[in-house]
């Protein structure tokens, strides 16, 4: 069958086109302005979800589960406890009473707080800094030995082992006839001192234990932070003729800074939780509460008087505390801290 022919005032031409549509169809749909639905921009239709993907979802539920309920327990539950009894008065007996910021005023004006911040600051002031100067010479010096594992696991031995167990055998070493003692009598031919009963040692007895407890984690931090500096920044140094003294301080410590910042931070908030060394080394905080910390005030407030809301309060001004000092060294790492990204 020939297929159909356009006529025109021309004549007949060859293209062929479609027939009319059948009389019973109806008419042809106007397209031309026909609505069009909107399209947006981005969005595309939901995809159902893979059956191994929902399976992982479940199992990472399964894994951090336990965490996030530890967490809820021991954690959150005792930090909103000690919130609202900071505003109550209650012995864990009789009923509970709302006292408003009674307990804080109180605290603030209780001399055995203020005592426990001055210590508790003093033992941060000296075991930071000295702590972490230790650390980085120890680090520097072992950085280039080859048998320097025996010396790490030395150092970091103090770190795995019970707080307890330290406290006790420093105990022991600053008693009158203890072998620290003995050791400064025969080499300097004075009296012993009395470490933990003089108030003026009691607290650099606190701080001698801590910086060397926490000696071999810093070192170790540390040796990482030296060994991770590049090479070619070393060598570019020594061939301008940087020294050793030269190349550590203009070098070294600055591309060290973020780990010294990070360690800081840590030393100076475990300071200011300084408790178990205390309890232990020295009865009843020491002489003339020589050595009392704001932990040690707070342990002594709820479960020696139970005074629970005096010592909900007190940890409120420890966790005020904390945060003031953090944000402290948060503002001032601008002008020491040093990353080698930022400077590149």
């Amino acid at each position: 069958m020939s297929s159909p022919m356009v006529i025109t005032s021309g004549g007949a031409t060859g293209t062929p086109v479609a027939p009319p549509a059948h009389p019973a169809a109806g008419p042809a749909p106007d397209t031309a302005h026909a609505p069009v639905a909107p399209v947006r921009p981005g969005r595309r239709a939901p995809r159902r979800e893979a059956a191994w993907r929902r399976r992982d979802r479940r199992w990472g539920y399964v894994f951090v589960g336990p965490q996030l309920i530890g967490m809820a327990v021991f954690v959150l539950l005792p930090f909103v406890a000690s919130l609202v009894l900071a505003f109550a008065s209650w012995d864990g007996l009789t009923e509970l009473e709302w006292v408003g910021f009674a307990n804080f005023t109180a605290q603030l004006q209780d001399e055995l707080l203020l005592r426990s911040i001055v210590n508790t600051l003093l033992i941060a002031l000296i075991t930071v800094p000295v702590g972490l100067g230790l650390a980085v010479v120890v680090a520097v010096a072992l950085e280039k030995l080859r048998t320097r594992t025996l010396y790490l696991i030395l150092f970091f031995a103090p770190v795995v082992t019970s707080t307890v167990a330290v406290a006790m055998i420093w105990q022991q070493l600053f008693r009158a006839d203890g072998v620290l003692s003995g050791a400064i009598a025969n080499v300097l031919g004075i009296a012993p001192p009395d470490w933990l009963g003089d108030p003026r040692l009691a607290l650099i007895a606190v701080c001698i234990v801590s910086i060397w407890s926490s000696l071999g984690l810093n070192v170790i931090i540390f040796l990482a932070g030296l060994q991770n500096i590049s090479p070619s920044v070393i060598e570019a140094a020594r061939i301008d003729g940087a020294g050793a003294w030269r190349l550590f301080r203009s070098i070294r410590l600055p591309l060290l800074s973020p780990i010294v910042f990070f360690s800081s931070i840590v030393a100076f908030i475990s300071s200011l939780q300084t408790f178990d060394t205390v309890f232990v080394l020295t009865a009843n905080a020491g002489p003339d509460n020589a050595t009392r910390t704001i932990v040690y005030h707070i342990y002594d407030l709820g479960f020696g008087r139970f005074e629970f809301g005096p010592s909900s309060a007190a940890s409120v001004i420890l966790l005020l505390l904390t945060l003031v000092i953090t944000a402290i060294q948060f503002g001032a790492q601008k002008k020491f801290v040093h990353y080698e990204d930022a400077d590149a």
